[in-house]
């Protein structure tokens, strides 16, 4: 299931994470690791976020997926999300 991570990062964990010379490695380890299919990184409500798009098999990995930002501080969000390949079919299905 494709999921959308999204790391908040309060402004004083923000600031730790930022200038831990790990931070940049850590967030590409991510990456690679999850095999993140996009990351984009933005701020939400003042705050700093990364938002990442991973494909999710089995929710069993939420622990493994979170527990790194937990770390750093972060609040984590997950919900499940489509494109619109996906959208397409779903609707198509929906309005047989």
């Amino acid at each position: 299931m494709r999921v959308l991570v999204r790391a908040i990062f309060p402004t004083e964990a923000g600031n730790r994470a930022v200038k831990d010379p790990n931070f940049i490695k850590n967030i590409q380890g991510f990456i690679e690791n999850n095999k993140a299919e996009a990351a984009y990184f933005t701020t939400i409500n003042g705050e700093r976020s990364c938002n990442f798009v991973v494909d999710m098999p089995s929710t069993d990995m939420m622990p493994a997926i979170a527990e790194p930002f937990f770390e750093m501080g972060a609040r984590v969000e997950m919900q499940p999300v489509m494109n619109f390949e996906d959208l397409k079919k779903g609707l198509s299905a929906a309005i047989k």
